[in-house]
């Protein structure tokens, strides 16, 4: 609470000193034979308070006058939260070794396997892959997120964006094999990185997820693009996904069976990606590993805030004008109403 011209509250002064002499004033009196004075004739000074009362209103009401023409303000604090959000690109392998379905070491065996596939227990890396990659995002509402799907060459998902509704369901649509079965990892990059360049971000990252070996040529190797990166100050952190408990449905003469496989990802080359532009790599072995690996990153890449504090401001000058005016005139009507005095 302020007032923004508070030297008028000194007109309050004056005004409480004719209100006291006001006050003190003898009160006139008509002196009837046959009437008695209704408050004692004129042998008394001063006022009842029935005469008094509009006069105390008239005063009450030029006294908020006086306090509205000194303009009392009311201030609501506000903090307001600002958001420099960061932009990033995840890409995602979709080459068919993401069908493959990682086993942690407590389905030792292999009824508990099957048990656990039909349960719906385990999934395939792809859908792993995809729900912690969700997760990822609506943690994260005040980023900018694109997403590029690969295998031998690169498919932009969705460029980067706030609305993360259309991204989870591009996100949703995406299956392996369709694109190739081939992993392309130069290409991804080098999309991401051209989407990322052109961006105002002061922070540009790139989450790349693989299961396999780099094994298509491209007139840009891995090393290189990451080098690129670095240069328009672009991080990358890489994800290699996958076991040396891994299986594979297959369909056969009898039926469907689970085919082990070794896992093929070039971790040397996915922590030379990293390093290069100081990111992290990191291994997820299982879906347990995954969801860890995406809470890291998601510590790592901090959304910076701003919190402003604004003060607004109400007048109260207006209301008090309009209560001064309605009791001046209720003073009006009192005074020729209840209040009027009869010889």
């Amino acid at each position: 609470m302020k007032f923004e011209a508070s030297y008028f509250l000194l007109l309050l002064i004056p005004l409480a000193g004719l209100f006291i002499l006001a006050l003190k004033r003898k009160e006139p009196s008509i002196i009837v034979p046959t009437v008695r004075p209704a408050f004692g004739g004129g042998k008394k000074t001063g006022k009842s308070f029935r005469s008094a009362f509009p006069l105390i209103l008239e005063s009450a009401a030029l006294a908020l006058a006086i306090i509205a023409l000194a303009r009392p303000q009311k201030g609501v604090e506000e903090l307001k939260q600002r958001a420099e959000g960061i932009d990033i690109i995840i890409a995602l392998d979709l080459s068919g070794s993401m069908r493959s379905i990682d086993v942690s070491e407590k389905y030792n065996d292999t009824d508990k396997l099957r048990r656990a596939l039909a349960n719906g227990l385990l999934k395939e890396r792809i859908d792993v892959a995809k729900d912690e990659i969700k997760k990822f995002i609506e943690r994260r509402p005040n980023d900018r997120i694109g997403l590029v799907a690969f295998a031998p060459l690169p498919y932009l998902a969705c460029p980067p964006t706030l609305d993360h509704s259309w991204l989870l369901s591009h996100l949703e649509y995406l299956k392996p094999g369709v694109i190739g079965d081939a992993t392309g990892i130069a290409g991804p990059l080098a999309s991401a990185v051209k989407r990322l360049a052109s961006t105002n971000s002061k922070r540009k990252v790139i989450v790349l997820f693989t299961d396999g070996k780099n094994n298509v040529d491209a007139r840009v190797s891995p090393e290189q693009a990451a080098k690129i990166a670095n240069d328009n100050k672009i991080t990358i952190h890489t994800v290699g996904i996958g076991s040396d408990n891994a299986f594979i449905i297959m369909d056969g003469l009898f039926g469907r069976q689970l085919q082990k496989i070794e896992h093929e990802f070039d971790e040397k080359l996915l922590k030379t990606i990293a390093e290069t532009t100081g990111g992290r790599y990191f291994a997820a072995r299982d879906s347990d590993g995954l969801e860890k690996t995406m809470q890291e990153i998601d510590k790592l890449e901090k959304t910076n805030f701003e919190q402003p504090k604004f003060i607004d401001y109400r007048e109260l000058a207006f209301p008090l004008i309009s209560i001064s005016l309605t009791m001046i005139f209720a003073s009006f009507i009192l005074s020729g109403t209840l209040l009027l005095r009869l010889p």
